[in-house]
This record gives C-alpha cells, structure tokens and sequence, in this order.
C-alpha cells in the first residue's frame, strides 16, 4: 500500500484539470520532481502510476495561479525556484533555475514544444497598418520600455512611430530595413507614405527613400534574417529576426545571434495555434471604424415556412456566398444574435475603410437577389429575400471576448447599436448609411456613389432626391406611426445607398 502523503498522477489530473502533456512539461522544466512508478495494486487498472510528494497538486495550482496573472513560464520557472528554496519538501528535486536566454534551448533539448507565452525573447504582433496589437514583455522592456504602457489609440500604436519615439529612427539600425522590406513585401509607395503620414516630416523622407530603395520580403510561412541593432546591450547587438505571415498581420520573433532556434521555428510552423493565442492576447485598442449590420427580412416567417433542415440550408448559403465578398473588402466578423451579420470595417494602408463598407453591403445585395432568385426556382415560392443593411462609423474600443472554445471581436460603443437600429429601419434589401460616414468618405470616392432620400411629393408620389439626408423620425412619420424601436435614432440623419459605381 502507498503512503497516503503522495499523489499520485491520476489524482493530480483530476483535481487541477491539467492535462497529461502539461504535466510532463512540469517535470521537465523543473517545476514538479519526477515521480517513482508504482503498481496501485487496483483490479482492472494500469499496471504503474507515477507517485509525487504531497504539494504537487499545491505546485501546479499556483502554477495556474501565476499564469492567470499574466506571467509566461520562464517567469513562473524563476519565480518558483525563489519561492522553492525555502518552502520545497526534501522529497522534491530541486527547481532548476533555468535563465531566459537558456529557456528555448531547455525545452527543446527536452523534446517539448515551446508556446507563444513561453518565448523568452521579443515578439510583436503588428497588423496590415504595421501597428503593434501584441507584443510580450520581453519586447515592452528592449524595445518599447519609453511608452510605459502602449497607447491607447490605433495611430499612436504604429511600430515606426513607436520607435522614432524612442531615440529617433536612425538609432535603430537595420531592424528598421528589416520592417521596410515586410512593409514593401505587402504595401505599394502610396500606401506606405499614408502609413508615414504621422511621422515628423524628416523620420517620413528618411522611410520613403529607403523604401524605394530596400528589396521587399514577400510572404512565406517564416522569413528569417540576420541584423544589428545598436540600441540593445553590446552582447546582443546581432540578432536573428523571425517574421511569420497571417491575414490578422506579421509575428516578428527575435533571438539571440548564437542561439539555436528550433523550438521557434516550430512554434511558428502551427500557425493556427499561434494566431489562435495572438488573438486571445490582442490589446484593447481605440479605432476608427465602419460597422455594418445585415439582417434576415421576415425570417421569423421564412422559418416557420421552411423544414428545418432546409432553413438552415437556406442560412449556410446566405453565409457561404457572403463570405468571400467580406474577405475582399476586408470586412472583420462580429458577433451577432440570430441570423444577421456584423461586420467591422478598419483603416487599411492600400484602401478606405469607409468605401470598403459601403462597397461590400452593395456586393452583397447583388448577391442576396441572386440568392433569392435561385431559392424562388427550388421552392416554387414567392417569398423575396432581403437583407436589410445599416451602415455607420466611429471612434471605439476594439476587442476581443474569448470563451474556451472561440474568440471573437467586440466592439465597444454606440456605433454597433446605431448600425443595428438603422438595419432594423431598413427595408426591402436596402442599404441605409448615416450622415457623418457619407461626409468622411474620400471626395473621389463619393463621386462614385449614388445616395439620397425618397421625398414625397405634393401629388402623394414618391420622388428620389438626390445627394440628400433625412433624420429617421422624418421617415418614420412619412412611411407610418413612429417605431419605439427607434427611439434612439429618431435624430440621425441617414441616406439610401442606391449604387456604388466600380473603379
């Protein structure tokens, strides 16, 4: 019979919810001693069980304990070989005290695999505009430490920006060239110059010289070069620099020069975990954005009219066909009750935010008739169907709320309920977009649209008037009783969007 003072690897799974593999890390970086193997002596179980000392359970809850206050493992190994020294029982081995720069080489000299909160050096995450959205704490303290914490809003957060306020452009040697090259490996000049358009006027020539003048690097799944960087202590100056491609932008990875770099290379190689945990870790950020809402006309009772199995038929096409056309003007998914669809629309370096929305909502309703017209022939029916868009923009807080299984993106602020009130007023498959969005477009970009509002005449006739607004409540009282639905956009002057003309 076993001392009943140790646990044995059954008891410690169960109580902690830790899995097998994670335990074997633990032993592996130290942090649990390696356990005796015994037979438990139970009819029909296995044969041997790993023992440990009694506080192993205690051990690996403040293991979780320290990660959900934010620590990586290299912090929680050093943290729980100070705290080890003084509190650890005879019976367990010695924490090894593994430093930072030994940490990648320990866990791959172990045959584990290194994750993305595990890496001991820099890493960034910056998106298709070359601002920062994650970075580790590593890289706060080498690179970013004069920022204190990163701003708040998305222009302050631009990496060129970031490092221009931290000695000047020029202090940063070639990891400067280095991003140059991602930039013109994803961005034409135009593009860029709009990116640089927040920098001094000096840092903004120095950038767009040498961008007509570096070799991009184009998209791979991992981009590996070799750089000095003046700015960080002598023994580090070279550097390898890592960078690895993403829709969502571009993981940038440093180590030191000497050392070896297999454990990130395979990090890097699972690409759906490591943008999985990146958008996890996504900062909050405040934007400018568009929102557009698109809701299912009468679906209440296109349900009630369909088997089950065909409604979400019906629904599946509706999402299939749309995707694509989301993608393409860069529309970001939003959460949506029901069998609507929201969608975010942010700054982009090669195109506007704002003619990316209103373009995408006209795709899609060509799309929706399309769709209609094809269900009409399978079902024999009459029933039209409509999506019912409402289109604004704003300044909020981006996101993201993650549950065990998902993450999605949030916005925060009235824009999302402004947009999905205007859907609710919206019908027929059309598309309504405020005032204020219409007023910010590009003037080359609002010559191609085709807006207004439907007057009605003095003869009870509807008329068309062109390049013109309305407040809500106007409508309401032109079209029937006032919505108490509407109440909070009652004031807001809106437009029909009639057509986008293409370029």
């Amino acid at each position: 019979m076993q001392d009943k003072s140790v646990k044995s690897s059954k008891e410690i799974l169960e109580k902690t919810g830790i899995s097998r593999a994670t335990l074997n890390n633990y032993i592996s970086y130290g942090l649990l001693s390696k356990p005796r193997m015994f037979n438990p002596g139970e009819a029909g179980g296995p044969r041997q069980l790993g023992y440990f000392s009694d506080d192993a359970i205690e051990r690996v809850q403040r293991i979780q304990q320290l990660r959900q206050e934010g620590m990586n493992m290299s912090e929680i190994i050093s943290r729980m070989a100070g705290e080890s020294n003084s509190t650890a029982p005879p019976a367990l081995a010695p924490v090894q005290n593994i430093s930072a720069p030994r940490l990648v080489n320990a866990i791959a000299d172990s045959g584990l695999r290194v994750t993305l909160e595990d890496i001991p050096h820099p890493a960034y995450m910056i998106n298709q505009s070359f601002e920062v959205v994650w970075l580790n704490e590593q890289a706060k303290r080498q690179f970013f430490a004069h920022t204190g914490t990163l701003p708040s809003t998305s222009e302050e957060r631009n990496l060129f920006n970031l490092l221009a306020a931290n000695g000047g452009l020029g202090e940063w040697g070639e990891m400067i060239d280095f991003h140059l090259g991602l930039a013109k490996g994803r961005l034409s000049l135009d593009a860029f110059e709009n990116l640089c358009r927040s920098l001094s006027n000096q840092d903004s020539a120095l950038l767009q010289q040498r961008f007509t003048e570096i070799e991009a690097i184009m998209e791979r799944p991992v981009a590996e070069t070799r750089l000095a960087v003046s700015r960080i202590p002598e023994e580090n100056k070279t550097l390898k620099a890592y960078a690895s491609f993403f829709r969502e932008g571009i993981l940038v990875a440093y180590t030191p020069a000497a050392d070896k770099s297999e454990s990130l290379l395979d990090l890097l190689s699972r690409r759906d975990e490591v943008i999985r945990t990146l958008l996890r870790r996504r900062l909050p950020v405040l934007t400018q954005l568009a929102v557009l809402v698109a809701d299912l006309q009468s679906s209440v009772k296109i349900c009630s009219e369909l088997p089950p199995e065909e409604y979400f038929e019906l629904i599946n096409e509706m999402w299939a066909s749309m995707g694509s056309i989301f993608r393409k003007y860069h529309g970001t998914y939003g959460k949506h009750v029901g069998d609507g669809m929201v969608y975010y629309f942010f700054p982009q370096p090669d195109s506007d935010y704002l003619t990316n929305a209103l373009s995408c909502a006209v795709e899609i309703r060509h799309e929706m008739q399309k769709l209609s017209k094809a269900w009409q022939l399978k079902k024999n029916w009459l029933n039209e169907l409509y999506l019912n868009t409402g289109i604004t923009e704003g300044q909020e807080w981006l996101g993201t709320f993650q549950s065990s299984t998902s993450v999605e993106f949030v916005v925060l602020g009235d824009s999302i309920n402004q947009a999905a009130r205007i859907s609710d007023f919206a019908r027929h498959g059309a598309i309504w977009a405020t005032k204020s969005l219409i007023g910010k477009l590009p003037t080359q970009n609002r010559t191609r649209l085709r807006y207004g509002v439907r007057r009605q005449g003095s003869d009870g006739q509807q008329l068309f008037v062109a390049s013109s607004f309305s407040m809500v409540s106007s409508l309401l009282e032109q079209n029937g009783p006032k919505s108490e639905k509407l109440r909070d956009i009652a004031t807001l002057p809106i437009t029909e969007i009639i057509e986008m003309q293409t370029t």
